[in-house]
């Protein structure tokens, strides 16, 4: 295992596992967007709660879902690292800076928007990964636990009523808010994360930039997030009978 410790003790170790966990997320990004896209259709959360039951019962699915909680805490921890190893490279600021010049605004912010990122990340698992295994859950002015959680039936199958939690949690405008808010900063993340990481690992070349750079700017940098803000707005605005 000494190769673990060289990997993750060097700068460049340490970027590329950064690159790597953060690609992955991009990846988890896709699968959990489709998913998610249930909830706009109009079947009372029937397609909604059997993709949330399969997810959560699925064995692959959950391993791998611990693959996704060690990712976000290692891609996290590198980019801490990496910005206190870069802040005491440089105990002493310049008198005078044109950093605009040198690089875009997303990179100089990377570690502000990764932060806003995680504080949401973290209010995201307790909304809807902590209630649904552990509770306690407040639905209507009612609080139950977990276990308690109403259950609708489908082909004779009782599931867990995720898709009531779900549009409980965003029928409150600051949570709306909030969420709209981090997919903005995941989008300008995004469009800089996206792109490094394929430069980090040596994936660049003249004849896929153009392909990484409109990936990395349109579909993960607009659609993506763009469709997940939108989820909860329409669950809002149909909550509260506005416009729907």
């Amino acid at each position: 295992m000494s190769w673990v410790t060289t990997t993750l003790s060097s700068t460049l170790g340490r970027k590329v596992v950064m690159s790597l966990t953060g690609l992955f997320l991009c990846t988890f990004l896709i699968v959990h967007l489709v998913g998610n896209l249930q909830l706009f259709k109009g079947d009372e959360g029937q397609s909604f709660n059997e993709y949330s039951y399969f997810m959560t019962h699925n064995p692959i699915i959950k391993t791998i879902s611990y693959l996704l909680y060690t990712s976000i805490i290692v891609h996290a921890l590198m980019a801490l690292i990496l910005t206190r190893q870069n802040q005491a490279s440089r105990p002493i600021k310049y008198a005078y800076a044109k950093p605009e010049a040198n690089s875009h605004w997303t990179s100089r912010n990377m570690g502000i928007l990764g932060t806003v990122l995680l504080v949401f990340i973290i209010i995201h698992m307790r909304t809807f990964w902590y209630t649904m295994h552990f509770g306690p859950v407040v639905l209507n002015g009612e609080t139950i636990t977990a276990g308690a959680i109403p259950e609708v039936t489908y082909d004779g199958e009782p599931i867990k009523d995720l898709y009531a939690v779900t549009v409980f949690a965003f029928s409150y405008l600051w949570y709306v808010a909030l969420y709209v808010l981090s997919m903005a900063a995941l989008s300008f993340h995004l469009v800089h994360g996206f792109q490094s990481g394929f430069q980090t690992l040596g994936l660049r070349h003249k004849k896929y930039s153009p392909l990484i750079e409109f990936l990395g700017t349109y579909v993960f940098g607009i659609i993506i997030p763009a469709l997940f803000a939108a989820m909860p707005v329409y669950i809002y605005l149909k909550a509260h009978h506005i416009l729907f």
